[in-house]
């Protein structure tokens, strides 16, 4: 069997040959105290993960990453450092790293997280054909997200889209429940027969009966010519109940019938029509709830939930939002007639979008960037330019993450915080580091020693 390939940066030459002494036994180890020949190397040469030092020498360890990223986006990063706090933490997370370990490491800690990251590696690889193949179909929006919580969902989206089985996408508004629903059936072996997707809420109760099933010539006033019904168009493919929590009570019997002899007749007609579709269902409302208050027929609600798929809201898996960011811009880009392309986002505008709550999710995201791609004057989308809300939201969770983190601290742990910040910023450059502390240099040598930094 092939081991995994790894990669040790740090400057220091005893953490490399400790480090690769306790992993050469279950992986390849390499290591470099020049980040620099690290990055030769990796245009060379496949790395499975990368083990890297916050401050490495006269690098920043944030800047080697991103460039480690740049070559293959799908390397696991587990960076280390003995300066380690929140703040540098969260960037490090942000630019890709798939871990953060402060110094001196745990060996045993160490190898637990070398195992999870190459799994993580190998489930990336997994679901990229996939993804690669769900992009290529010719529905509306692609999938993005990277995240642990989508790579799950596309994992069950790759195991049950060849089966018949029926599926239930539950999940809040916006999170992009169709189109998990058009990934199940485009990707599956269904994928060259219709989707055809009925909006429970949307229609009327007295309509939707007439939606599902059709009818048949002078069957009520009006019904000059026969019609066929959803059921029918679906046959051979796939039916997807948008909002199903919002069918009438009175429907659901008859739809109950009709999913379990296959078959069903028009309105005004006594000639059974059969039908074979797959279904999938998809609502924002407990289903379950919804049948212990009598709302929702329990025969039905097992039925239709063979399997179910829950969507995270965007709030949970934050770090999608750049990716999501990008194809919005690049999908308005195509879709506005304006003078100028927009580049990109300011860093001042990706972090109010970072911090903004989301409760209308993905979609509210792909609003907020289209109303900012409109109003902007340049080629940036900048922070004034998203809709108040989102600002306001974000604004007021800046307050409180400043609030929680200054919160029961001394005024030594502000002082040793800020220090520590400016040290890592500045990669140990006194003279940057006094200039931002506002202090002399001698003062901060007398800091930087009180702290144990020198």
């Amino acid at each position: 069997m092939t081991k995994n390939k790894i990669l040790i940066l740090d400057d220091e030459p005893s953490i490399c040959s400790s480090l690769s002494l306790s992993l050469e036994g279950e992986y390849r180890v390499i290591s470099h105290t020049d980040p620099l020949e690290g990055i030769a190397l990796l245009d060379k040469e496949a790395v499975d993960l990368v083990l890297l030092d916050l401050v490495i020498g006269e690098h920043d360890g944030l800047d080697i990453l991103r460039k480690i990223k740049q070559i293959d986006p799908n390397i696991c990063v587990i960076m280390m450092t003995a300066y380690g706090d929140i703040r540098s933490s969260v960037s490090a997370m942000k630019n890709g790293a798939f871990t953060y370990l402060p110094k001196p490491l745990d060996i045993e800690e160490l190898m637990l997280h070398i195992r999870q990251g190459l799994e993580f590696r190998a489930l990336n690889e997994r679901v990229t054909f996939l993804r690669d193949e769900l992009n290529s179909k010719n529905y509306a929006e692609p999938i993005i997200g990277n995240s642990p919580a989508m790579q799950q969902v596309l994992q069950m989206v790759d195991r049950l889209k060849d089966t018949d089985t029926s599926v239930t996408i539950t999940g809040e508004s916006g999170t992009g429940k169709e189109l998990i629903a058009k990934a199940l059936h485009f990707s599956g072996s269904r994928a060259e027969q219709r989707f055809v997707a009925v909006n429970c809420a949307a229609i009327p109760e007295g309509l939707l009966e007439e939606e599902f099933f059709g009818h048949k010539r002078g069957a009520f006033t009006g019904a000059v010519s026969d019609k066929r019904g959803k059921l029918e168009m679906a046959d051979k493919g796939t039916i997807f109940l948008d909002e199903i929590g919002d069918m009438p009570l009175s429907l659901q019997g008859k739809l109950l019938r009709a999913l379990q002899e296959k078959a069903y007749a028009p309105i005004g007609g006594h000639d059974l029509r059969t039908f074979d579709a797959r279904l999938i269902v998809a609502t924002n409302r407990d289903l379950k709830d919804m049948v212990q208050k009598g709302l929702f027929r329990q025969d039905l609600y097992y039925r239709i939930n063979v399997f179910e798929i829950e969507l995270p809201p965007l709030r949970e898996r934050r770090q999608d939002i750049p990716l999501l960011c990008e194809h919005f811009i690049r999908k308005n880009n195509e879709q506005q007639k304006k003078h100028m392309r927009i580049k990109g986002i300011t860093k001042e505008a990706e972090r109010a979008l970072m911090l903004h709550d989301y409760p209308g999710n993905v979609r509210e995201l792909a609003n907020a960037l289209e109303y900012a791609s409109i109003v902007t004057n340049d080629e940036w989308i900048h922070a004034a330019n998203l809709p108040d809300r989102t600002r306001r939201c974000a604004a007021e969770a800046e307050k409180s993450e400043e609030e929680y983190t200054l919160r029961g601290k001394t005024l030594e742990e502000l002082e040793k915080a800020a220090v520590f910040a400016a040290y890592e910023k500045h990669s140990g450059k006194r003279k940057a580091m006094a200039e931002e502390l506002g202090i002399s240099e001698r003062g901060l040598w007398n800091k930087l020693k009180k702290f144990e930094l020198i």
